[in-house]
Parts: structure tokens; sequence; C-alpha cells
């Protein structure tokens, strides 16, 4: 015979749980792209999920030593048959920003866009 213990809060542990959780990826908050960052020996690095993003909805500026990539996902899935129609729409504008290390060349940041990944790339100044 399995028994199975009795927890009166279980539900507001989930609860708990789920409202301190970030939201996924998609949703009434809009779309936040998946980041990834990591240093090398000469440069910092910034890589950025982005799929189906054109590369002209993505902006990268860069105002007071704070690094923002920003854009606008906007897709349209349309299917006609016989008997039904049906067309999905995602769209959604995000906005991420990173502080820039002291000790960056700023005036040499190089980002490219490739297979729906945004790759940045700071220089250290060589000091």
């Amino acid at each position: 015979m399995l028994l199975t213990k009795f927890d009166p809060f279980k539900q507001f542990k989930e609860l708990e749980k789920n409202f301190y959780n970030y939201p996924s990826n998609e949703g009434v908050n809009g779309f936040v792209p998946v980041v990834n960052t990591r240093e090398s020996e000469n440069s910092y690095h910034i890589d950025v999920d982005l799929p189906g993003i054109k590369k002209e909805d993505i902006s990268v500026d860069v105002d007071k030593n704070v690094l923002t990539i920003s854009g606008e996902r906007k897709t349209r899935e349309e299917v006609k048959e016989e008997d039904y129609y049906k067309v999905e729409t995602s769209f959604g504008k995000f906005s991420r920003s990173f502080t820039i290390p002291e000790n960056t060349d700023i005036e040499n940041i190089n980002a490219k866009s490739n297979d729906g990944v945004l790759e940045e790339e700071e220089r250290k100044d060589k000091q």
C-alpha cells in the first residue's frame, strides 16, 4: 500500500513559487530574449537569441557606458486549407541593457546577426 503524506500548504508553496518565478520568454509581458555573456582574454561577449527577428529590426546603441540592444519581433503564420483558415501572429518589442566595464574600448564595439543570434563583442582597452 502506497501512502502519500498530506501537505496542507502544498498549494500555497506552489503559488508562491509561481509568483516569484520570472515569466517565460513570451506572453503578456512581450518577448524577452535569452542572453549569454562571457569574457575572454581580450574582450567581453554578449550573445542574444533572437529567433525570427530580421537584422533590420535590431538596434544596438551605446549611451554613457550603457549598451542597449533593442528591437521588435513581428511574425505571422498563415495556413489556408480547403475547410479552414488559420492565422497566428506574434509580436513584441524588447530591450536589454548592459553596463559596459570601464576597461572597454567603446569606439570598437562590434555586433553581427547570424542565424537568429546577435553576437556583440566589446574589446578591452590595452593598458
